[in-house]
């Protein structure tokens, strides 16, 4: 079943392409299932986030009306970016299968390797820089959390 999966990951990233999109296509799989599909939909919607990863996660939690999607398997045409990878496991997604590399994804201009090493620079030595203010005022919101009885964890 598992190169169903990716065989239909791959189709939607082909598809993608035909349809103006970029070339990627990811499922999301419970019980040997499809629950969700997403493509590349970032220049479509004008939305840098609509990756396919993020477009099927966002489809598997509406349609299951939970925001946790443990328990399930994503099949990606590529391996996730920085930004999906991150998504996916706030999702909590059980287990990655990938087609291209991001080596490959490098070679056709989409190169992560800068957010990559962003990562582990200091927050003083971004390309973006990152100024911290207001922290006393902010922390507000956080106590209010932190004391609330009927919070839902994630």
């Amino acid at each position: 079943m598992r190169n169903e999966f990716m065989k239909r990951a791959i189709e939607l990233s082909i598809e993608s392409v035909s349809g103006g999109g970029g070339p990627f296509g990811c499922v999301i799989v419970k019980d040997e299932k499809i629950v969700s599909e997403g493509s590349n939909k970032v220049t479509s919607n004008n939305d840098p986030t609509a990756h396919g990863e993020i477009v099927a996660i966002r489809e598997a939690c509406k349609k299951i009306n939970n925001f946790s999607l443990n328990g399930y398997e994503l099949y990606s045409s590529c391996e996730p970016c920085p930004m999906c990878l991150s998504a996916i496991y706030w999702a909590r997604i059980n287990k990655i299968y990938y087609a291209n590399t991001r080596i490959d994804a490098q070679k056709i201009d989409f190169d992560d390797s800068l957010i990559y090493s962003e990562f582990k620079k200091s927050i003083d030595k971004r390309k973006i820089p990152m100024i911290q203010m207001m922290r006393s005022e902010a922390l507000k919101a956080f106590e209010l959390w932190n004391k609330k009885i009927d919070k839902v964890k994630y």
